[in-house]
C-alpha cells in the first residue's frame, strides 16, 4: 500500500428520519447510478432498520458485487433493540442520543446481543456476515467482541469532533487508519497482543488546515459544538458542496505527503435526502473517475482498503496529512503527523509558525464505556493532551506551542521531506522539524524555546512533577511523560534547545 492514494465511497442507509419527511430511497437509487455510471467501486453499510425493509435489500441484493461491497451501519434503533428482547428507551424509532442510539448506551452484555440481531439479520439477508463495519462512534467492548466472533476486515469511524450532533471524538488518529487498541479503540494498538486485527479508518475528509480550530477564537475560545468542513457534498460554501473546495483539498490531501498512504473517505447517508447532495456529489464522483484514469488515485471499497492494510502492514505505520495552502489563503500551512505514540500538528500562518496539537496515546487511558453505561444524551471519547490549538484557547490567547529564538528565525514556506521508515522531515526557513514514530527534534541556527500557551482551562493535564528532563502528566488517571533528551523543561510549559537543539520523547513512559 506504499504510498496509495485511497478513497473509499461509503454511503450508509437508514430506514427512518423523524425530524422532517424526506424520501430516504431516491438518494440510494442516485448513488448507485452515479456509482455505476463512473466505474467506481464502494460500500454500502445498512443500519438494522433499513436491513430488514425491502425497499432498500431489494436496491442491493441484484449489485455486482465486484463493484459494491455491503456492511452494516451500528446506529440502534427501535426494531433491532426489541429484536434482542431489550427495551427501546428513544423518542423516535431511531434517536441519535447517545444513551439510546450507540452501543455505550447499553451494557456489555446488551451490546452483544445487538451485535448478534444485526450480523444474524444481516446473514440472513445476504447469505454471511459482513465484513466492513462502521458508526460514528463506537466502545472498545463491542469491536473485540466483533472480531471474536466474527471477524472483521475494516472499520470506519467519525472524523475528529468536539461536541458536534452531541458526540466528541477529540485527540485521536487524525486521519487514514490505525490498527485499534484492544483496551481503547479510539488508540492505536502499541503491541502485537492489544491490537484489534483489523484498521479503523477516519471518516468524512476533514479539511486540513480550519476543521481542527473551526470557529476558534483568542477572546472566546472554541465553541461547545465544533462546525464541519469535509468532503461531505452537502456542505456548499466551504466542503465537499464547493467544487472549489473539492479541486483544492484533493490536491493537497492527495499530494503524495503521506509516508504510508494517503485517504479519504467519500459518499454520503441517504438521511440528507438526494436534493442536498447531488451536485457534490456528481462533480466529485466524475473527477474521482478521472483523477483514477490518470492514476492519482484508486478509488474501492472499504474492506478492500482494510485487507491491502493487514498484508501490507503488521502494525500502524506512522502517516501524515499536509496542505501547502488553505482553500482560500496560500500562505496558510498545516501538517499532521500521527504514529501509535503520538499525533502533532505543525501550523503557520503567513510565516508565523505554531504547533497547534500534540495528544499522545496510551493504553493505560481506558475506554470510558468499558463497563459503564451512558446515561446521557451525549459521550466522550478522549486521548492524553498536550497542546491543545482549540479547547485551550480562551481569553486573549490564541493557545498553542509558540517558537522564541534569541535571534531573527525566518520560517519560509513549508517543504515535507519523506525520510522512510515513516520519519519525515519538515522545514520553514531556518527551522527544521524531524518527526519521528516516538520524538520530535526541532533545530534552529541559534538557542530557542517553546512554550505552551494556554488561555483556558479545558481538556487540561495534570501536572504531576517535573524536571530540566522529564515532564510527567496525567489525564483521567492516566500517567504520561514527555522526556527531553536534548534541551531541557525551565517550566512545565516551557521548554529549551541546546545547541540550537530540542528533541522530545513522545512515548509515554510512566
Amino acid at each position: 500500500m506504499q504510498n496509495r492514494q485511497i478513497v473509499n465511497i461509503v454511503n450508509f442507509i437508514r430506514a427512518v428520519e423523524p425530524r422532517e419527511p424526506i424520501d430516504l430511497i431516491t438518494p440510494v437509487k442516485e448513488q448507485i447510478a452515479l456509482m455505476k455510471k463512473h466505474n467506481l467501486r464502494g460500500t454500502f453499510l445498512l443500519q438494522y432498520d433499513a436491513l430488514i425493509d425491502p425497499a432498500f435489500t431489494d436496491l442491493l441484493l441484484p449489485l455486482d458485487p465486484a463493484q459494491f461491497e455491503i456492511g452494516v451501519w451500528f446506529e440502534t434503533v427501535q426494531p433491532q433493540v426489541e429484536a434482542a428482547g431489550l427495551t427501546w428507551r428513544g423518542r423516535f424509532p431511531w434517536d441519535w442520543h447517545a444513551h439510546c442510539g450507540f452501543s455505550v448506551g447499553y451494557t456489555p452484555e446488551e451490546r452483544e446481543k445487538l451485535v448478534d440481531v444485526l450480523y444474524q439479520k444481516f446473514k440472513e439477508v445476504f447469505g454471511s456476515y459482513p465484513k466492513v463495519f462502521g458508526s460514528w462512534f463506537f466502545d472498545s467492548h463491542t469491536v473485540r467482541y466483533i472480531a471474536d466472533h466474527y471477524g472483521i476486515d475494516a472499520l470506519c469511524n467519525c472524523k475528529e469532533q468536539y461536541g458536534t450532533d452531541g458526540y466528541t471524538l477529540w485527540g485521536g488518529y487524525y486521519g487514514q487508519g490505525y490498527y485499534p487498541s484492544r483496551q481503547n479503540v479510539f488508540m492505536p494498538a502499541q503491541s502485537a497482543d492489544d491490537q484489534i486485527p483489523a484498521p479503523l479508518f477516519r471518516m468524512l475528509g476533514s479539511d486540513q488546515v480550519y476543521q481542527y480550530d473551526c470557529g476558534t477564537t483568542p477572546e472566546s475560545g472554541a465553541p461547545s459544538r465544533q462546525g464541519v468542513i469535509t468532503l461531505e457534498p452537502v456542505y456548499k460554501h466551504a466542503g465537499g458542496g464547493n467544487p472549489r473546495w473539492v479541486d483544492w483539498y484533493l490536491r493537497e490531501n492527495f499530494n503524495g505527503e503521506c509516508l504510508s498512504f494517503g485517504y479519504t473517505q467519500a459518499g454520503q447517508e441517504n438521511s440528507f435526502g438526494w436534493d442536498a447532495m447531488k451536485d457534490g456529489l456528481s462533480y466529485q464522483f466524475a473527477l474521482f473517475q478521472q483523477l483514477q484514469a490518470e492514476g492519482k488515485l484508486t478509488v474501492e471499497p472499504l474492506g478492500d482498503s482494510g485487507r491491502r492494510y493487514k498484508a501490507s502492514y503488521p502494525s500502524t505505520p506512522p502517516s501524515a496529512i499536509t496542505a501547502h495552502t488553505a482553500y482560500d489563503d496560500p500562505e496558510k500551512t498545516s501538517v499532521w503527523y500521527s504514529s501509535k505514540y503520538y499525533r502533532i500538528n505543525l501550523y503557520t500562518d503567513h510565516g508565523a509558525f505554531r504547533i497547534r496539537d500534540l495528544h499522545l496515546f496510551s493504553p493505560l487511558l481506558p475506554d470510558p464505556f468499558e463497563k459503564a453505561v451512558c446515561k446521557g444524551n451525549e459521550a466522550t471519547y478522549e486521548t492524553l493532551p498536550v497542546i491543545d490549538g482549540n479547547r485551550h484557547s480562551g481569553g486573549g490567547v490564541l493557545a498553542g506551542g509558540y517558537l522564541t529564538a534569541d535571534g531573527e528565525l525566518i520560517t519560509e514556506k513549508m517543504t515535507f521531506t519523506d525520510l522512510g521508515g515513516g520519519n519525515a522531515l519538515v522545514r520553514y526557513g531556518d527551522l527544521a522539524v524531524e518527526l519521528l514514530e516516538d520524538r520530535i527534534i526541532l533545530t534552529a541556527p541559534g538557542e530557542f524555546t517553546v512554550e505552551n500557551r494556554i488561555g483556558r482551562d479545558d481538556h487540561l493535564p495534570t501536572v504531576a512533577k517535573w524536571s530540566e528532563n522529564r515532564l510527567s502528566l496525567s489525564y483521567q488517571g492516566a500517567p504520561y511523560s514527555i522526556v527531553a533528551a536534548i534541551g531541557r523543561f525551565l517550566s512545565p510549559t516551557r521548554v529549551e534547545s541546546e545547541n540550537g537543539r530540542l528533541e522530545l520523547i513522545l512515548y509515554p513512559q510512566h
